[in-house]
C-alpha cells in the first residue's frame, strides 16, 4: 500500500512538472502571459480608478500577448509579511522605500537585472532611486515610480514682511534661526519656526534634521544596528530647538504638535517656517485652505543629506523571465515613460489636481526635462516659488528612513518634546536614555 502511494505521488509530481514545462515553455515561445499587479485605486477614487482601467486597456491593446489581472490596494503594512509568507502577494507587488533591502536580504524577490532592456528610460531614472531597488553588487530588484523629500516650507508673505527676501530662504539652520527672529518681530501671534514632538512625528522630524547635519539614527555595524545619534550632531539638533524656543523665544509657546497642528498653523498665517515634503503643499491648501502663492519651498537646511521616501514595484521570488519581461514593460508603460508625461500633465490640469510642484520627480537628464517642460506648460501653481529647491535638491544625498523607523521615533518624541517644554532640559541624558531604548529595538531587525 506504503509503495502504490509512492508511485502515486510520484505520477502526480511528474503531472505537475510538466505542466510547469509546458507553461514555462509557452511564455518563452512568446506566449500569453498573465501577470498579477497591485495598486489599482478603489472604485471610490473614481479619477485615479478610471485612468488606472484606461492603462490596463491601453497596455494591453499594445501587447496583446500580456493579459493584466490587476488587484486593488498598495501594501497594507498590517497583512503584507502574511501574504509574503503565504506566497500570496501579486507577482508585481507595491512597497515603500523602507521595504526593498530587507526583501533583498531575505531573498523574497526576483533579480530583475538581466530584463532591464524592456524598460527604455532606465538610464535617466535617479541613481539615488535605483540605489533603494539594488543589493551590494548592483543587482536590481524592482523599480522606483514616485518619490519625495524634505525641504524647508516657507511662507514668503510673512518673510516680505520680516524684510527678508522670499526668493533666498535660508540655506543653513544658523539662517533658520535668525529668520525665525525677524519673523517673530512681527508679533501678533505669528511664529517664526515650528516643529513636531507627538504621535511619533517628532522622531520623524529629528532624524530629517540630523539628516541634514550629516548625522544618522542607525547605523549598521557588521550585521546588527545601533543607535546613531548619541554624538554632537544629535546634540546641534536638539541644541537649536531649546534655543530657539527658550531663548530666541521663535517657537510658539504651545508644544506637543504633531501634523495637522503645523499645516494649520502656516495655512492660517501665522508660522514663518517649518520642515515639509512637497506633499504637504497640496494638503496645506485643499485640507486648511491656505493659498498656494502664499509658500515658498527651500532645500533642507545645511544639505548634508535629506530624508525622502517614496514608492516603487518589485517582483515576487521565482518569476518566470517572461513573467518578469512582461511586468517591466508594464512599469515601463505606466510609470517609467517620460514620452507620457505631458499628456498626463495636461490631464490633471484639466481634472483641477495642482501641476507644478517639484515632485514626484525621479529623474535625471532628458526625462526631467520633459517633466519640468510640462510641469511649466501646464502650472496652476506657481512653479517659480519652488525655485530654490528645485536649483538646489540634486546636490542633496537623499536617505531612507532607518529600519523598525516608527518605533525608533516614539523613543525620539520623548526627547523632542522635552526640549520644547521644558527649558532645564538635560540634552545629554535625552540623548543617552533614547539611546538605551533605541539599542533595545534595533536589536531585533534582521
Amino acid at each position: 500500500m506504503k509503495r502504490v502511494a509512492i508511485a502515486a505521488a510520484l505520477a502526480a509530481s511528474l503531472f505537475l512538472t510538466a505542466c510547469g514545462d509546458k507553461s514555462d515553455e509557452t511564455e518563452a515561445a512568446g506566449g500569453p502571459v498573465t501577470i498579477t499587479v497591485n495598486g489599482m485605486p478603489a472604485a471610490t477614487d473614481e479619477y485615479n480608478r478610471a485612468n488606472f482601467e484606461k492603462d490596463v486597456k491601453d497596455f494591453e491593446a499594445k501587447h496583446p500577448n500580456i493579459k493584466i489581472d490587476a488587484k486593488e490596494g498598495q501594501m497594507d503594512p498590517k497583512t503584507f509579511s502574511a501574504k509574503l509568507a503565504g506566497g500570496q502577494l501579486e507577482d508585481v507587488f507595491y512597497v515603500y522605500f523602507t521595504d526593498p533591502q530587507n526583501l533583498i536580504a531575505k531573498k523574497q524577490v526576483s533579480d530583475i537585472t538581466p530584463y532591464l532592456g524592456e524598460v527604455p528610460a532606465i538610464k535617466d531614472v535617479r541613481p539615488v532611486l535605483m540605489q533603494v531597488f539594488s543589493d551590494a553588487k548592483g543587482k536590481v530588484y524592482g523599480l522606483p515610480s514616485a518619490n519625495y523629500s524634505l525641504g524647508l516650507i516657507y511662507n514668503r508673505t510673512l518673510f516680505q514682511q520680516a524684510g527678508l527676501d522670499p526668493d533666498k530662504p535660508p540655506a543653513t539652520w544658523a539662517d533658520v534661526r535668525e529668520a525665525a527672529r525677524k519673523i517673530t518681530a512681527l508679533g501678533n501671534g505669528i511664529t517664526g519656526y515650528g516643529d513636531f514632538s507627538k504621535n511619533n512625528t517628532g522622531g520623524w522630524h529629528f532624524t530629517a534634521e540630523l539628516y541634514s547635519v550629516g548625522g544618522d539614527v542607525a547605523v549598521k555595524d557588521g550585521e546588527t544596528w545601533k543607535a546613531g545619534f548619541n554624538n554632537a550632531q544629535g546634540k546641534q539638533v536638539l541644541q537649536q530647538l531649546k534655543d530657539m524656543r527658550f531663548t530666541d523665544k521663535s517657537m510658539a509657546e504651545k508644544q506637543a504638535l504633531e501634523y495637522a497642528d503645523l499645516l494649520t498653523h502656516m495655512a492660517s498665517g501665522k508660522l514663518g517656517m517649518m520642515i515639509g515634503g512637497t506633499g504637504d503643499l497640496p494638503n496645506i491648501v485643499n485640507q486648511y485652505k491656505g493659498k498656494y502663492e502664499d509658500y515658498g519651498l527651500g532645500v533642507i537646511p545645511d544639505g548634508k543629506a535629506t530624508l525622502g521616501g517614496g514608492d516603487g514595484y518589485m517582483f515576487k521570488a521565482g518569476l518566470s523571465p517572461a513573467k518578469i519581461k512582461a511586468g517591466l514593460q508594464w512599469l515601463a508603460f505606466r510609470k517609467l515613460d517620460p514620452d507620457r508625461v505631458d499628456a498626463d500633465k495636461a490631464l490633471d490640469k484639466e481634472k483641477n489636481q495642482p501641476v507644478g510642484i517639484p515632485e514626484p520627480n525621479i529623474w535625471t537628464g532628458a526625462s526631467e526635462q520633459k517633466l519640468i517642460a510640462a510641469n511649466t506648460k501646464y502650472a496652476n501653481v506657481p512653479a517659480a516659488n519652488y525655485k530654490p529647491f528645485n536649483a538646489a535638491s540634486s546636490g542633496v544625498p537623499l536617505k531612507v528612513e532607518p529600519p523598525n523607523a516608527q518605533q525608533l521615533y516614539a523613543v525620539l518624541d520623548t526627547a523632542m518634546l522635552k526640549v520644547l517644554t521644558d527649558p532645564n532640559a538635560n540634552i545629554d541624558q535625552l540623548l543617552k536614555d533614547a539611546e538605551t531604548q533605541a539599542n533595545q529595538i534595533l536589536a531585533t531587525v534582521k
